[in-house]
């Protein structure tokens, strides 16, 4: 689990700070900025601030502060738990687009109280149910009444597990965020939970695997190829990988957005699951989530392994 400090340590710093994010909620983001830059005067090395900070700026208009912001950012956060390198990159400012994994453990850390009622009830969310019935329609197709053991990679809160558990013998659940897999642990749906990056979870696992599910997983890691190797690898001849995808409809394998989630184009994921043995079988145009009220756009997939 990430512990972040978001107190300075100082009296006067997090005072303005406070005033800051109530500017902020008022949404007077360049009289936030201000304040907030007031705080960074008195804490020069307070790493939330400069994050803080940064946000402010971007949300006033201000690319040209924050990228400042997070440049500094950048600097004095070595973990990368605060997700610089991911915030200049969106904005043109570094080319490395790789996500930083404390960035997004501690991005479900924090999301973990609230995650089912902010995806579900509030964005809509049904990709478990949807990649659940792709698999059913595989299994109904081959004959298959259960498959023995099943990884749920990202396996965050559990959905995704306590729509699979029905369709398996035994079922693992890998995820970066312990808060995450604290309330998964809470449904007793999942034989094994394993704190882990998911491609290293599957380079070190010795029994092949018959179902792979990442359910709104590739977004938060961007290029795939490391992930769909090692998925390749794991997979049991005749067995399945159901995934879903936000996509974009220009060439580039994956595109980082100013959301920070990355977006994939269809035919180069496709082409890189067949180049690791996984012959596809269905392809589904569906709506991932909502945002603002718009629909994200996106695609499940289910994959064969050879």
């Amino acid at each position: 689990m990430q512990q972040i400090q978001y107190s300075s340590g100082d009296v006067v710093a997090d005072r303005r700070a406070f005033h800051a994010a109530a500017l902020a909620a008022e949404r007077a983001f360049a009289d936030a900025a201000e304040v907030m830059s007031q705080a960074l005067e008195v804490a020069p090395q307070w790493v939330a601030g400069w994050s803080l900070l940064g946000s402010y700026r971007e949300a006033a208009g201000d690319i040209a502060g924050a990228v400042g912001a997070w440049l500094e950012l950048l600097r004095l956060d070595r973990s990368g738990v605060f997700g610089a390198r991911l915030k200049l990159a969106a904005h043109g400012a570094l080319a490395d687009t790789r996500p930083e994994p404390a960035y997004v453990e501690a991005l479900f850390d924090d999301y973990a109280p609230r995650f089912e009622q902010s995806l579900v009830d509030g964005l809509g969310y049904q990709i478990p149910d949807i990649i659940a019935a792709a698999v059913a329609r595989w299994m109904s197709a081959r004959g298959v009444i259960r498959f023995a053991r099943a990884v749920d990679l990202g396996c965050g809160t559990g959905l995704m597990g306590e729509r699979l558990r029905p369709l398996v013998g035994r079922l693992e659940g890998v995820d970066l965020s312990a808060n995450m897999l604290k309330r998964a642990e809470r449904k007793r749906v999942y034989d094994r939970l394993e704190k882990a990056d998911l491609a290293e979870f599957l380079e070190r696992e010795p029994a092949p695997v018959d179902l792979v599910v990442a359910a709104d997983v590739f977004n938060y890691v961007g290029a795939l190829d490391a992930s769909v190797q090692a998925i390749g690898r794991a997979t049991a001849p005749g067995g399945v990988l159901a995934f879903s995808l936000e996509t974009h409809e220009g060439d580039a394998p994956a595109r980082l957005m100013s959301s920070l989630r990355f977006q994939h184009a269809v035919a180069p994921t496709l082409a890189l699951c067949e180049r690791h043995g996984l012959a596809i079988v269905e392809v589904e145009r569906v709506t991932v989530r909502m945002d603002r009220r718009l629909p994200v756009e996106g695609v499940v997939v289910v994959a064969e392994k050879a």
